[in-house]
């Protein structure tokens, strides 16, 4: 059984809530943070209920660059020593760039790169001090490429993969692990709030519980990438990336994006 406290964002849905329950199940107290403090509170009274383990709920938008330190305030205030820290907050949009809300594109580079980078700069010398701790960032195979109709989302994802992996050779010498979890397209409010459940790409979708599952796995074994949910063709595809003229990348990945 696992004693160690997990610190997990966009935990009320989706990847996030599956990641809480996973790490619940194994005996791990919790500190879920996400907007909606009502399906928070669900979920703490389901997990404690069930596996007799401690969650805090943090309700906090972390979209507002104030987020990360209010949250790293509130748990120093209560005693709390992390031991997991899972960045999986995050949200996408579907359009041209130009025509999209602009505010709403800042929101999701603040959101999706800022508060991680944030959260981790926070927490991580805590780990460094004490020489034990695991992060996990939630990606996704879109880090890979560039991404017409999602210019924005895509890029802060390849972000969040650099990121992520500099960090983990740069602990190279220490007993803390950073793991990068690139899912391809997943059953979970993602694909609604995005757009992308009405495209080509959200066809065939993996659960949200085997995406969750693979990264939890992923990090306790302190892998650097974990990819998740992506179908064969899907699989053969990113093999070809690196080899394919760029253009010929960019035009397959707006098609893919389009709306049926």
């Amino acid at each position: 059984m696992i004693t160690k406290t997990a610190l997990i964002t966009g935990a009320s849905t989706g990847i996030g809530k599956e990641l809480a329950t996973i790490h619940a199940s194994k005996g791990g107290n919790l500190v879920i943070v996400a907007r909606n403090k009502s399906k928070l509170n669900q979920l703490k009274t389901n997990l404690e209920k069930q596996y007799n383990i401690k969650v805090i709920v943090i309700a906090k938008d972390l979209s507002n660059l104030n987020a990360p330190q209010e949250i790293y305030n509130e748990i120093k205030q209560q005693g709390i020593e992390i031991d997991y820290l899972i960045n999986n907050a995050g949200f996408g949009a579907l359009g041209k760039f130009h025509e999209l809300d602009l505010a709403r594109q800042i929101e999701m580079i603040n959101l999706n790169v800022t508060s991680l980078t944030a959260l981790t700069h926070l927490f991580l010398p805590e780990f460094v001090k004490r020489n034990s701790g695991k992060i996990l960032n939630t990606s996704s195979t879109a880090s890979f490429m560039p991404g017409p109709l999602q210019a924005v989302y895509f890029a802060t994802k390849a972000y969040v993969t650099f990121f992520s992996n500099a960090l983990s050779e740069e602990l190279h010498d220490t007993n803390i692990t950073v793991t990068n979890l690139m899912p391809g397209a997943t059953e979970s409010e993602f694909g609604a709030t995005s757009g992308m459940d009405k495209t080509e790409m959200f066809t065939k979708t993996a659960t949200a519980y085997s995406v969750a599952l693979d990264g939890y796995n992923g990090m306790l074994k302190g892998k650097i990438d974990v990819i998740s949910g992506l179908t064969l063709s899907q699989k053969i595809m990113m093999a070809f990336i690196p080899f394919m003229p760029k253009k010929m990348v960019l035009k397959q990945v707006r098609k893919m994006q389009e709306v049926k």
